[in-house]
């Protein structure tokens, strides 16, 4: 039996992940680009604009489950959020709750907040996570799949962070500020943005993967962040069950504390540490983890968590 070849995360449009990751024909597009809805923004700049405005939303089917999916395209202004980009993501998120989905998946492809926008930018990521709050308080799972040419930097990788699950291809990167802008800021001294392989042991999946920042490696296929995606939205609670607490209850506020505390023990352990290769070498995984397969090495991580 012939197995089709895989079809990269990274290289897809934001339509053809939406595509990859939904059952076939099921996906609904709410204001796509025949609506033609675009950043005033950019057109009073007399900027490039996109009838989609760099982001597609709509619902569909996965494993016959409905949910609500959010695609950014990081080719177009870099996946970066404005007002009408980030009202599409907010809108989505609330759409959510409305038509009862079973769970959301916010593919973040995105640089940060548009500089030509830059408050619109700013309070659209602050009402995307009063949304994304209020999907969660209403008992639907949130999972962000990070694995675009752009990654998730500035307000949407705080985003993410946020989300319920957050699957990373080796490919994908997650962080604050990119490495060109801690350049820009710090000089190279502090950051060369030019080091491919630095960028990637900083900012990359794997590293992300190795301090608790996602909950799975998987490799640069759509195939694969589909299968991850459904065993993540079905050993979530379903709309029915109890809706998590993401409120600051006394619960929260202690599971708060305590990542906090297990972040100061991390960083106080060598405050010398700058670079993937050295946390590794610090845990004991030898120079061959940088060679181990996605699978290999989120095994060789779950045995030290056991």
């Amino acid at each position: 039996m012939m197995t089709s070849a895989p079809q990269s995360f990274r290289e897809a449009s934001a339509r053809l992940r939406v595509q990859g990751l939904l059952d076939a024909g099921s996906f609904t597009e709410w204001l796509g680009p025949a609506r033609r809805i675009t950043s005033p923004h950019l057109a009073a700049l007399d900027a490039p604009v996109s009838f989609d405005d760099g982001v597609v939303v709509g619902q569909g089917l996965l494993e016959a489950q409905l949910v609500v999916v959010i695609a950014q395209e990081g080719l177009f202004n870099g996946g970066a959020v404005g007002e009408v980009h980030g009202a599409k993501i907010r809108g989505a998120l609330l759409r959510a709750i409305e038509v009862r989905a079973r769970a959301v998946l916010l593919c973040v492809d995105s640089g940060g907040v548009r500089l030509h926008e830059a408050n619109a930018g700013l309070i659209a990521i602050s009402e995307i996570m009063r949304a994304l709050f209020a999907a969660q308080a209403a008992g639907i799972p949130v999972i962000a799949l990070v694995g675009g040419t752009c990654g998730a930097f500035g307000g949407m990788g705080i985003v993410a962070r946020l989300c319920d699950a957050l699957l990373i291809s080796e490919e994908g990167r997650l962080g604050l500020s990119g490495p060109e802008v801690i350049e820009t800021v710090k000089g190279v001294e502090e950051f060369d943005s030019r080091d491919r392989a630095l960028v990637w042991r900083i900012t990359g999946g794997k590293i992300r993967r190795t301090l608790g920042e996602a909950t799975l490696l998987l490799d640069d296929d759509i195939a694969a962040f589909r299968a991850a995606a459904a065993k993540e939205m079905m050993g979530s609670k379903t709309m029915g069950d109890s809706p998590r607490q993401r409120g600051l209850s006394p619960d929260a506020l202690q599971t708060l504390e305590a990542a906090q505390r297990h972040l100061e023990a991390r960083a106080a352990l060598d405050p010398g540490i700058r670079d993937g290769q050295q946390v590794w070498q610090h845990m004991g995984l030898g120079e061959e983890v940088a060679l181990m397969d996605p699978a290999e090495f989120n095994r060789c991580l779950e045995a030290r968590e056991r």
